[in-house]
């Protein structure tokens, strides 16, 4: 079987698995629209037909885990979306298969257009890039979806709470008949919480469920819900701090629906303008070659390679950017380590971990505690040996690509010099085939004489004439064979030109120095991103605290310990005060404040310290509703701002693959390679 007829089984595997896609996701929709009544009750008729597909679900899930790399696949998908569902496996598979099958079938239908387009070599490679772009594409359009069906979900469902704590006054209560008379997955997240407060041990049940829940505010409900059980409601000037403490959520979700809507609204298509030079680059090349016969020997150089890989660069680069600008989360970190079977295996490798412990900043000095702060502030879960040794092999693995590039180039172009027609440049339009064939012969004399005199650059005029006499079909005349000899010579001078360079190798060496230097980059940039989240998780610490000053015999230390419970980014700094409060809790909370450089969290430590002996705990915090104001209306100028920026850098990255295409693949080129033929013209002209 032929690679060709390979391919073309493959894409009809995918095409297949993209019409089974949407029968099954028609299904799905009718579902909720198709109830009929008989004999005193519901008959689901398409709720029938669901099931029957979702059992075709789980047994192509039980087939797909049977199948090794379709196995592994299926597995990284299910990671992904697994905190979704993290109490339902037979939903999480159904997912997983429908999510599966339409990457599978949307990556049938455009490796159809692209095997159309450019069959052969480019074919795999933009495959693959399809393929890994498809695959991000798709979940993420999932998660986002399913996350913002979760938040508004959830403003009805604290509605419904809020109501019925009305009612009753009892938070249990509140929570259970909510999540029966509610549907949908908030629901089931209130049902998880009401269990979890009830359970024997709340407080155990409570930290399993934060490490799935899936967002900030029901952690935050869980937790207000829970410390309002323990503690006891309080009626304020405001109300009573539960109802203030559901308030203050519900205007967090608000605020994060109305920012996702504006940023969804602001930067869609872009994603699809990005991509679809990926599918111009080949015919935009085969009208130009046809147009132009000069383009032809651009296309085929070592320059024109150089372009076309940049340009898929740009649009790898530009898609992943805009995939970051398109985030709504700038983190989703956990705590708790993140451990790697590859991180595990590389280190236990001796030779490997000593080699990279040898570049790496040794401990006690400037850049090794720089590093060590860096990781801690980026929420990096590795060792320092782990990152060295992932800095190391990006070292390597960056400068044995760029080599390897820079010795593909060097022979696409010597396979140009060798193999590529010799075309008539003052000829318009394309080739005949006489003229094609006339080209052809003249580049195999050429590669048979380069081939009689071995490539040597010290070959002469002479050396080159005698192979001539000999190799040549037909006597050339004078004029002939000078042209041809001249050819000849500039030909072989040009394919022992391409060796490696010593700037080439300066090169490499950059481009894997930038590799080596990457991880910590990231980090940096992460550092920056993390900023919100921590802003967020403070605001969340200020709404715990509003609760808990009105506590009775509330101390500092019982303070700390809930915020270490809600505690996501500040956990071990917040676990590591708890470690040293009893040998001084002044000293204990100044070194927090050393650890954490942020300004809202130190004057927020400022005022415990003060609730220390010194005044009571609510006094400290007397302004502490305006705080929240003030800190929410910033969150709301600096949401917008963000967002106009985002929309900015969209708009520009979104389209510089376009204006890449257009300009670095056609315009300039053809502009350059006129400049040349004008100048052949011009010299042709003086010489009549």
């Amino acid at each position: 079987m032929s690679i060709k007829w390979l391919l073309l089984f493959v894409i009809s595997f995918c095409v297949v698995g993209l019409v089974i896609t949407l029968i099954i996701l028609r299904m799905l929709r009718q579902r909720e629209s198709t109830l009929m009544y008989a004999a005193g009750k519901i008959v689901n008729i398409q709720g029938k037909k669901y099931r029957d597909w979702g059992s075709f679900l789980l047994q192509a899930y039980q087939v797909g885990m049977k199948i090794p790399l379709l196995s592994t696949y299926i597995l990284q998908v299910q990671k992904r979306i697994s905190y979704r569902y993290a109490s339902d496996e037979p939903a999480l598979r159904r997912v997983t298969m429908t999510v599966v099958l339409m990457i599978m079938g949307g990556y049938g239908s455009v490796s159809t257009v692209l095997f159309w387009l450019q069959p052969g070599i480019a074919f795999i490679l933009l495959a693959t890039l399809c393929a890994n772009v498809l695959n991000s594409l798709v979940l993420d359009m999932c998660l986002s979806r399913m996350e913002k069906k979760l938040l508004v979900q959830m403003l009805d469902l604290f509605a419904d709470v809020r109501h019925r704590y009305h009612q009753h006054g009892m938070v249990e209560e509140a929570l259970y008949e909510a999540s029966e008379a509610g549907t949908g997955e908030a629901a089931e997240q209130v049902r998880l919480i009401y269990e979890a407060l009830t359970s024997p041990d709340p407080n155990e049940a409570l930290e399993r469920y934060y490490e799935v829940a899936p967002n900030r505010f029901l952690k935050g409900f869980a937790g207000v819900s829970y410390m309002v059980m323990e503690f006891g409601d309080k009626d304020k000037e405001q109300g009573s701090i539960y109802l203030q403490g559901l308030g203050n959520l519900t205007q967090e979700i608000h605020l994060e629906i109305l920012r996702r809507d504006r940023l969804d609204y602001l930067l869609q298509g872009l994603n699809v303008i990005a991509l679809v030079p990926v599918l111009f680059t080949g015919p935009i090349e085969r009208w130009a070659r046809v147009s132009f016969p000069t383009m032809d020997d651009f296309y085929r150089s070592k320059l024109g390679f150089i372009t076309k890989i940049s340009i898929y660069i740009i649009i790898i680069v530009a898609y992943l950017l805009l995939q970051r600008l398109q985030q709504y989360d700038e983190t989703r970190y956990r705590s708790g380590k993140k451990q790697s079977s590859l991180d595990r295996f590389l280190y236990k490798q001796l030779f490997l971990r000593r080699l990279a412990m040898l570049f790496a900043a040794k401990p006690g000095t400037t850049p090794y505690n720089q590093t060590i702060r860096l990781m801690r502030e980026s929420s990096t879960e590795l060792k320092y040996e782990w990152l060295a040794i992932r800095r190391l092999l990006l070292f390597a693995s960056c400068l044995v690509l760029t080599v390897g590039l820079i010795l593909l180039l060097h022979q696409v172009e010597r396979n140009h010099i060798l193999h590529d027609p010799i075309r008539d440049d003052r000829m318009f339009g394309a080739m005949s085939e006489a003229d094609l064939k006339v080209a052809r012969e003249k580049t195999a004399l050429d590669g048979k004489v380069m081939a009689y005199v071995e490539m040597k650059r010290a070959a002469t005029y002479a050396d080159i004439s005698n192979a001539l006499l000999q190799l040549a079909p037909a006597q050339l005349d004078h004029d002939a064979q000078t042209a041809t000899i001249q050819r000849i010579i500039d030909k072989i001078e040009a394919y022992n030109n391409q060796y490696v360079r010593w700037w080439e190798i300066m090169l490499a060496l950059l481009v894997g120095i930038g590799g080596y230097n990457l991880p910590v980059w990231l980090m940096l940039f992460q550092r920056k991103m993390r900023r919100l989240d921590m802003k967020h998780e403070i605001y969340q610490f200020q709404t715990v605290i509003s609760i808990l000053r009105e506590m009775d015999r509330m101390s500092v230390e019982e303070i700390v310990e809930w915020l270490n419970r809600f505690a996501v980014i500040f956990k071990r700094p917040l676990q590591k005060c708890l470690l040293h409060f009893e040998h001084g809790p002044e000293q204990a909370l100044e070194q927090l404040k050393e650890e954490v450089g942020l300004p809202e969290f130190q004057r927020l430590i400022d005022k415990l310290q003060l609730g220390l002996g010194k005044i009571s705990i609510r006094e400290a915090f007397d302004d502490l509703e305006s705080m929240m104001a003030f800190y929410f209306e910033q969150r709301k100028q600096e949401y917008s701002r963000i967002i106009d920026i985002k929309a900015g850098w969209g708009r520009a990255i979104g389209f510089t693959p376009m204006y890449a295409l257009i300009f670095m693949y056609l315009v300039i080129p053809l502009v350059g390679m006129s400049f040349v033929q004008m100048s052949m013209y011009y010299e042709q002209i003086q010489k009549l």
